[in-house]
Parts: structure tokens; C-alpha cells; sequence
């Protein structure tokens, strides 16, 4: 997911408190309302610079302080409005108001002094560019219009026929379905391309509805996973005409809850053998109120904003073609519904979906879940932090398949 944040504060208190009548009052509650829920489901357009280059040279690179370039990993910088790109990876010295990493590669464009953003993903590109893997282009028909896709196959020879998973690869016939998060791209989910092609597992990197090079929905909003689901029906079926017999799905933040919907609504989820989710929102509403805290938003602006979204008498002053239900992404309160097998990641360090949801749902279903716990990596960057760790956690749940 491309963290941005979902809530500007001055607005909101420009709307609510631009008029000292009651009925006033009321109709600017509404008006801050409203816009809160127009901003949680408008597609993101401008991706702003965020972070800045004080120096550089053959073998570093140093960035002003700030939350991105302070935390330990591999992370990718994209230069020159997104034109070229570098790849950074361990601190090697900071103070308060800078921070020194080793640069791994500028993989195009040039390196130069001034703003930059930070990408979260570390790829920057296609498999076969950013990993040296053959890919295919695919184009997936959905509701919507066709969609692009990535196709990576397994490596060879690491099907088996026997029927029985674990070292010797997966058997012909499988496939993982892979879903970004909320105004990111498909390269957010290619770190877990490589550890699936090696287990013997054909990959399709799908796209959906509004994405940047993906045909926009009725309403050109997020539905928060309850529209979009059907896009990732579609790239299951694709699977399906392509020969897949059993099927994984694995999500990134708005990914999860889209795969969740997908589980809950699709036939097509008797062919799901298991689930992964990193940093799933699993609680739309969870997600909401924590921004209006973090945004110092008033609580009952965040819970009318939600009622504004479900109501059909009120979708307008949203934007959305079709109510938005709230209560139906909570899969904590829903845990008894869930049949699938599922490896769920999350962060306590994660600033932007809550850890508590995933807690919670690890907590009412032991007999579903494996909960891998992180500490410090931000939000869908646990592989970023522990690339090795994440890989093991990934291997070892799809070799259980």
C-alpha cells in the first residue's frame, strides 16, 4: 500500500466550524464528514516527493532525518518525478538530522542531491527487470474492462506429480494470485514472487479497478475491497482457463480485505487452498478511527463519514456508484465465517492499519491462522526489514499447502 495520509485536519475543522448556528453547524458536520470518506476512497493521483538527499557518493547515500530513512532495511528511491530509481539498503551512520545509507544500485536515471521518494516496494519495475525472471504480460477480463497482469512461472523441474508439497515443489496446476494494497503497484507484491516460483508455484500478479494503468469502476473510487473483489475473481478464472487446480491468494493491505471478500463472495474460493495477508486491513472501521485519532479528527465526524458511506440516500455526497458496508470488512467480528488456512504478517510498528484486528483474529481462530508477529517494520515492510525472515515465513506456510 502507498502510505499517504487518508485525512487533513485544518479542512475538516474549516468545515465543521465555519458557522456559528446549529443547523449550520450541523450541515458543516456533514460537509467534514463527507469529505472525510471522499478522501479514505479517492485513488490517490499526485505521489509527492517525501524524503531529501543531502549527499551522495560512490558507495552512500544521505537523507535528512525522517520516519521513512530511519528504519533498517532494503528500500528503493525513486528520482527525478519517478523517471529513475536507486536502491539503498543498511545504516551505516546517523545523527539527529541526517541519516547515512549504503546505496546497492541505481538501477536507471541519476543520482543527484534534492527530493526524491521513498519506495517502499525496493523493485521498481516488471519481474523480468527488477528480478531477472521470465514474465508474461497477460490481460485478464473483468467487469470493468481488461486488466494487466504479470505471468511468472515456476522454475523447472519443481513440479511434482505425487500430489505431496514440501522440497520437491508444488504440483502442476498451481497458482498464486498476488493483490497490492490500496494506491500502490503491482511491484509491491513481487517480493514474494521468487520464494513461490521456487516452491513450484505459477504467479499471477493481478491488477484491479483505478489503478494507474488499470480501467477506473462506475464511480472511479475504492470500494475498500467490496467492489474490487470481482477483479480478483476475474484473475482467478483467468487461472482457472490457464489450467490452475488449486490457488493461493496473498494481499497487501486493501489486497487483504479485497482477498477476503473474494474468499466470502466468489465460488471460485472451493479452489483456495490457502491465504496470506500482510498487513491486511482486516477492519475497515478499526482503520478509520485510528486515522481520526492520529489526524486529531472527532470521533463522531469518522463515525458519520461511515454512515455516509453505507447509506444509499447519502452515496452521492460520497461519490460512490453503490453503498459502502462498513460492517462487512470486519473479520474479527466475522471469524466464524473464515475456512481457509491463513499465514497472517503484521507489525506492531505498523503506523498506518492497526495491529489489534490481526491479534484478535489469531486469537479467535488457532485453528486457521499462523500469526507471524513483527516488532519495528512500518506498514506491508516487514520483508523490507527482514527479507530473510519473511521468505522462511512464506516458504515454510506454502510448502504446508
Amino acid at each position: 500500500m502507498q502510505v499517504r495520509r487518508l485525512v487533513s485536519r485544518p479542512v475538516l475543522v474549516a468545515a465543521a466550524a465555519g458557522t456559528g448556528s446549529v443547523v449550520g453547524a450541523a450541515a458543516g458536520s456533514v460537509a467534514a464528514a463527507a469529505w472525510f470518506a471522499r478522501r479514505v476512497v479517492t485513488p490517490d493521483e499526485l505521489q509527492p516527493d517525501d524524503v531529501t538527499i543531502l549527499r551522495h557518493d560512490a558507495d552512500t547515500v544521505t537523507f535528512a532525518a525522517g520516519p521513512d530513512p530511519l528504519v533498517p532495511g532494503r528500500y528503493g528511491v525513486w528520482l527525478d518525478g519517478g523517471a529513475g530509481h536507486a536502491r539503498v539498503g543498511d545504516i551505516v551512520e546517523q545523527d539527529a538530522t541526517s541519516v547515512t545509507r549504503r546505496l546497492l544500485a541505481v538501477d536507471r536515471g541519476t543520482l543527484a542531491d534534492g527530493t526524491a521518494r521513498w519506495n517502499q516496494y525496493y523493485y521498481w519495475d516488471r519481474p523480468s527487470v527488477s528480478l531477472g525472471l521470465p514474465d508474461e504480460d497477460v490481460a485478464i477480463d473483468s467487469d470493468v474492462g481488461p486488466l494487466p497482469g504479470w505471468v511468472v512461472r515456476p522454475e523447472p523441474g519443481r513440479h511434482v506429480e505425487t500430489g505431496e508439497t514440501g522440497a520437491g515443489g508444488g504440483r502442476p496446476g498451481d497458482w498464486a494470485v498476488l493483490v497490492h494494497g490500496r494506491g500502490a503497484r503491482k511491484e509491491e507484491t513481487l517480493r514474494a514472487v521468487p520464494v513461490l516460483r521456487a516452491a513450484g508455484w505459477t504467479s499471477l500478479v493481478a491488477a484491479y479497478r483505478n489503478d494507474r494503468d488499470s480501467p477506473g469502476g462506475p464511480d472511479g473510487r475504492y470500494n475498500l475491497g467490496l467492489s474490487e473483489w470481482s477483479d480478483v475473481e476475474a484473475a482467478m478464472a483467468y487461472a482457472v482457463s490457464q489450467g490452475a487446480r488449486r490457488i493461493l491468494l496473498l494481499g497487501w493491505s486493501m489486497g487483504g480485505a479485497i482477498v477476503l471478500q473474494t474468499l466470502d463472495r466468489s465460488p471460485l474460493s472451493d479452489l483456495v487452498v490457502g491465504v496470506v495477508l500482510d498487513s491486511a486491513v482486516l477492519d475497515w472501521g478499526v482503520v478509520l478511527r485510528h486515522h481520526g485519532r492520529l489526524h486529531q479528527v472527532p470521533g463522531p465526524l469518522v463515525r458519520m463519514a461511515t454512515d455516509l458511506m453505507g447509506s444509499s440516500r447519502s452515496r452521492r455526497l460520497v461519490g460512490v456508484h453503490e453503498p459502502i458496508d462498513v460492517a462487512r470488512t470486519d473479520w474479527v467480528g466475522r471469524a466464524d465465517e473464515l475456512r481457509h488456512p491463513m499465514l497472517v504478517i503484521h507489525s506492531d510498528g505498523d503506523d498506518f492499519v492497526p495491529i489489534g484486528p490481526a491479534v484478535a483474529l489469531a486469537r479467535r481462530r488457532p485453528d486457521l491462522v499462523r500469526f507471524d508477529r513483527w516488532q519495528t517494520a512500518r506498514h506491508c515492510r516487514e520483508w523490507n526489514y527482514d527479507s530473510g525472515r519473511w521468505e522462511r515465513s512464506l516458504r515454510e506456510f506454502v510448502e504446508s499447502r
